[in-house]
């Protein structure tokens, strides 16, 4: 639209504007139909009223030819009300027209004048009021004769009234057009609406699906590590090339694989209520991660085989918790994705920074030459989660392949 958000312009012309319908023309409503029946019983009822005074009687001496021709024109009158909307400016120049000469079709003559004001504004119906008014002159000469009143009153009296039925139609269209602007806003805002609930509800589903992401690919890469080491020594065994593993040894990976199934549990339980009303009263989940469990996590990767070393400074405590747990979101990524494309490469980890500098997360794994065993298989979102956490925060996020080593930077803004 070009106007001003939650701004309808109104429209020059009304052709459409009939009611709740907003029909275009030609086409009546039950409503449209029972009002022009009105109009023309009306306008009839008025011709009928007036021809004993004008051409039964003769109280006004008219002339024979229009007392002759004022049945017809009365008749062209009524008829015509039932075409205002189509051609509602050609017959409003008709009804200025029969004024000059027309007492029977008076009642239809203003009729016409206030659909003209009322379909076509005041552009038209300004200057054909004028017309019907500077017309009417003969009109008054005709009935009205100094014997009877002042012409002159009569012609004030007479552009008053024509000017009251334009102001009329005049009324009516603006109220239609309020009428119309409004509905049109409501539309907009309603459509407006629906699409700012779909933009959230997309914006939850990334966030959901960022959040599990970032917590269950930490632990399920550590699960698939233990398992593929378990099948590894499994397999050895079976072929003879190595010896099968003691059931102390054995009981020990599968309890690691258990503790880290029990843990991705608990981290998809947190998830979940984070998602949820923190109202709900259940208080049985743990606070979302923070730098303070930084070195849990690496202790983590170390207990799957995972070499890390790590550079943590102690200003990080001092982050807002939403930065704090981006950061920890950060360093789980890194470690993730070593795991999963350069297992058994050492990894690097640094969070830096301070009071009026900048934040920075730093992890660094040597990228291998040729990757033995399976690759833990992703969904290739994780560093397109990580940069969107950054941007939220205002930093950006560097990472490639440098000298043989993979590095992942990312750079905030440390808030004061």
């Amino acid at each position: 639209m070009s106007s001003a958000p939650g701004v309808v312009p109104a429209a020059r012309s009304l052709p459409s504007t009939r009611g709740p319908g907003l029909l275009p023309p030609g086409r009546r409503t039950a409503r449209d139909l029972g009002v022009d029946v009105a109009v023309f019983v009306v306008a009839c009822a008025v011709a009928v009223a007036e021809y004993p005074l004008t051409v039964a009687a003769d109280h006004y001496g008219l002339p024979e030819w229009i007392r002759t021709a004022e049945p017809f024109l009365a008749a062209v009158a009524c008829l015509s009300l039932w075409w205002r909307r189509r051609f509602p400016t050609a017959l409003g120049l008709l009804a200025a027209g029969l004024l000059a000469v027309s007492n029977l079709a008076l009642g239809a003559a203003l009729v016409l004048l206030f659909s003209l004001a009322l379909h076509r504004g005041w552009r038209h119906a300004v200057p054909v009021t004028a017309l019907a008014w500077l017309l009417s002159v003969p009109y008054v000469v005709l009935y009205f004769p100094g014997t009877i009143g002042d012409p002159l009153l009569w012609t004030v009296l007479l552009g008053l009234m024509l000017a009251l039925v334009a102001t009329a139609g005049l009324a009516v269209r603006a109220r239609r057009e309020l009428v119309l602007s409004l509905r049109r806003h409501a539309e907009n805002l309603a459509r407006t609406h629906v699409r700012d609930l779909a933009d959230a509800r997309r914006d939850e589903r990334a966030r959901i699906a960022r959040e599990m992401h970032d917590v269950l690919a930490h632990r399920i890469s550590l699960l698939s590590v233990h398992a593929g080491a378990l099948e590894y020594r499994s397999a050895a065994a079976a072929d003879g090339t190595a010896a099968a593993l003691p059931p102390g040894e054995l009981r020990d990976a599968a309890a690691v694989v258990r503790d880290n199934a029990h843990r991705a549990l608990e981290d998809l339980q947190e998830v979940l209520h984070v998602l949820r009303d923190p109202a709900s009263g259940d208080e049985s989940w743990s606070p979302p991660p923070s730098a303070d469990r930084l070195p849990a996590l690496l202790a983590e990767a170390r207990s799957g085989g995972q070499p890390v070393r790590d550079d943590l400074a102690d200003a990080v405590h001092e982050l807002p918790e939403v930065l704090q747990r981006s950061v920890y979101r950060i360093v789980q990524e890194g470690l993730t994705n070593a795991r999963k494309h350069a297992p058994g490469a050492e990894v690097r980890v640094r969070v830096g920074g301070g009071h009026g500098d900048e934040l920075v997360v730093e992890i660094v794994n040597a990228v291998p030459v040729g990757v033995t065993g399976r690759e833990i298989p992703g969904a290739g979102t994780g560093l397109t989660g990580v940069a969107e956490r950054v941007t939220l925060h205002g930093g950006t996020l560097t990472h490639g392949v440098d000298a043989g080593r993979f590095r992942l930077v990312a750079r905030i803004p440390w808030p004061a």
